[in-house]
């Protein structure tokens, strides 16, 4: 994605897990599946707006998306089960965050991808990661991510 001549650096981070640490059960397919708090520090001045892309690149079928949401207002924290801005598609089919929920056994890699923007988008909710990258283009200021893992846990019958 191409972006302007400098692009800076944010800070991502949960109040929930680390970079590279696994991400509790309650934000995936197996718990309650709501969005966990992400924190966002070093927003440049400028910044109009933010957009956040969650996808899974360890998917079986090429990256998957699990939440796309822009025009999220200049912020510190997205709080966890919120929806601070306008969602896109996801890979589900569906305009909303949806967890992590890989195959069983296998571990996943879920990139939490922060956008800042010095503009609003004019896209409109439902629309898909492909679109909403072109709207970005040329209008990043900066971005940074955090990874969380997550691997599947068997259910046992009762």
């Amino acid at each position: 994605m191409a972006t302007l001549t400098k692009t800076e650096e944010l800070t991502i981070g949960s109040t929930e897990f680390s970079n590279k640490g696994y991400i509790p059960t309650r934000y995936t397919c197996e718990g309650e599946n709501i969005n966990p708090s992400i924190t966002i520090e070093n927003i440049p001045s400028g910044t109009k707006s933010l957009a956040l892309i969650v996808d899974d690149p360890d998917a079986t079928d090429g990256i998957f998306d699990h939440w796309l949401i822009w025009n999220i207002r200049p912020m510190e924290m997205i709080i966890e089960n919120t929806v601070p801005g306008t969602e896109g598609k996801n890979s589900f089919g569906k305009t909303r965050y949806h967890g992590p929920c890989p195959g069983e056994g296998r571990d996943h890699r879920y990139f939490f991808k922060v956008y800042a923007l010095d503009i609003l988008l004019d896209i409109k909710i439902g629309a898909d990661k492909k679109t909403l990258e072109k709207a970005m283009h040329h209008h990043t200021l900066a971005k940074g991510e955090i990874i969380g893992m997550y691997k599947k846990t068997k259910h046992k019958s009762i």
